[in-house]
């Protein structure tokens, strides 16, 4: 069959130009959403009276059989035909017949993609939003099981404070629920309806769009028929957020990775997420955070990518806008990938509370303590600040800690110590001080525990409402 377009050209194109323009080599991911698109246009062409319904049912029986084919990988994708919209087209009227052919009254390809890639990105960030919950969940329960677990909190990579291992991992439970914040605020952005636009202004055929955007449960309709087609800035948010949830990912594979190494022992990662050596049988690797920090690059590069491809395009709609498929679909499916195993490598992962513990007696991270101590006791800050800086050097030089110094040794520094001191100085008090809302305390970290249970509760009720919506 000759091209669907072929009428205005009297050479058949040239075999490289079509291998290097074709899409359906990555754009057949939409087949679902395209044949779902098509479904709502013509229903909507038979309520207007611009098809006779006959022919409406005709269509929407053979786009059912196309699709059962896809289902059923019955059907080869041709390179000849460009895109998933000539592929499905085409294969419709071969189904059809003619009367195939009048599916594309009323729009264009251009609004058709657009729509495709709306559903088929609201679906996905529904299903994000769930694989960030489930990650939510496993690092609260971590918290749960490790409320009396005490680590080295680090600043700069050098110990600073002692914390809770709980407190740590409710850290992330706060950066990952913004990344659920700003992907449910997104999808009011990506569920707004194109379909109408035609090319670039719209179409002489009284289509009504709203009834399409009922029948696909898009919330809103696009405004203007330029923007419609041309937009993608929904693609670049999506993008972006990607990026700052890999970033988030990478910071705590980071932190597993120095964690799970033989110079810290905190925790011990589970055999099914390792892997060995072909050559030291003792080394077990942590391959799955090392991955997950590496493959944050190439989410980044697929934002960056697009950013750059969009940058200097004019309206409406140009052949360089077919860079935003590829970028897309393999953002979706590195972040998916490192989602879905991230959540039952927490969920898994031993804490090594004794070495933990072991390491925070063996620091000066209770310092500040000991400042506080003294300003309490009336010293000016700096003061007490420079106190303590003598003190510690003194340990260093002594080889010791600063449990281990008797009282006149303390004394030396300054009249103001007493025996209180060493209450002061162990680890759970200095954790337990910090008292404030969103400190380290256990009943602070007991509190924000259970906030964020409640929140678990919200976005697992939010997911089951936009999985159906989006269904």
């Amino acid at each position: 069959m000759s091209k669907l377009w072929g009428g205005r050209f009297t050479k058949k194109t040239d075999q490289l130009v079509e291998e290097y323009t074709a899409s359906i080599l990555f754009d057949k991911e939409l087949a679902e959403e395209d044949i779902q698109g098509s479904i709502a246009h013509v229903m909507m062409l038979g309520k207007q009276g611009i098809l006779p319904l006959d022919d409406v049912e005709k269509i929407k029986d053979g786009l059912h059989r196309v699709l059962q084919r896809i289902h059923r990988n019955d059907i080869e994708f041709s390179i000849s035909d460009e895109d998933i919209h000539m592929n499905i087209e085409k294969t419709l009227i071969d189904d059809v017949g003619p009367v195939g052919g009048k599916l594309h009254t009323g729009r264009s390809r251009n609004d058709q993609v657009a729509t495709d890639m709306h559903l088929w990105l609201r679906k996905r960030v529904v299903e994000f939003v769930d694989l960030l919950h489930k990650l939510q969940a496993a690092l609260v329960e971590q918290a749960k099981a490790n409320l009396d677990t005490i680590l080295p909190g680090y600043t700069h990579l050098q110990r600073a404070q002692p914390i809770l291992f709980a407190h740590h991992m409710m850290a992330y439970v706060s950066m990952f629920g913004r990344d659920i914040e700003r992907l449910q605020d997104s999808y009011k952005r990506i569920n707004m309806l194109p379909l109408g636009a035609g090319a670039l202004a719209g179409t002489t055929f009284p289509i009504d769009r709203h009834y399409v955007a009922s029948q696909l449960k898009f919330d809103r309709v696009y405004e203007n028929s330029l923007d419609a087609v041309s937009d993608r800035d929904f693609i670049l948010e999506f993008l972006s957020h990607a990026s700052i949830i890999m970033m988030h990912l990478s910071r705590i594979s980071e932190e597993l990775i120095m964690w799970s190494s033989t110079e810290f022992h905190f925790v011990e990662l589970d055999d099914a997420f390792c892997t060995g050596s072909s050559i030291m049988p003792q080394k077990k690797n942590p391959d799955v955070p090392e991955l997950v920090r590496g493959k944050t690059g190439r989410v980044y590069g697929n934002l960056i990518g697009l950013l750059t491809v969009l940058k200097s395009l004019p309206l409406a709609y140009n052949k360089d806008m077919q860079e935003d498929k590829e970028g897309m679909f393999d953002t979706v499916r590195t972040l998916q990938g490192a989602l879905q195993l991230f959540a039952p490598m927490i969920a898994t992962m031993k804490v090594n509370k004794d070495r933990m513990r072991q390491a925070v007696n063996q620091d000066f991270s209770n310092a500040t303590d000991i400042a506080d101590f003294l300003v309490g006791k009336g010293l000016p800050f700096r003061q007490a600040h420079e106190v303590i800086g003598k003190t510690v050097l003194y340990c260093i030089q002594q080889g010791k800690y600063l449990l281990d110094l008797t009282l006149d040794e303390f004394k030396q520094f300054s009249k103001l110590f007493d025996d209180r001191i060493y209450s002061v100085l162990q680890p759970e008090n200095v954790v337990n001080a910090r008292n404030v809302y969103g400190g380290t305390a256990t009943a602070q970290v007991s509190d924000a525990i259970g906030r964020a249970e409640a929140e678990l509760e919200k976005t697992a009720a939010w997911t089951k409402e936009y999985i159906e919506r989006s269904r």
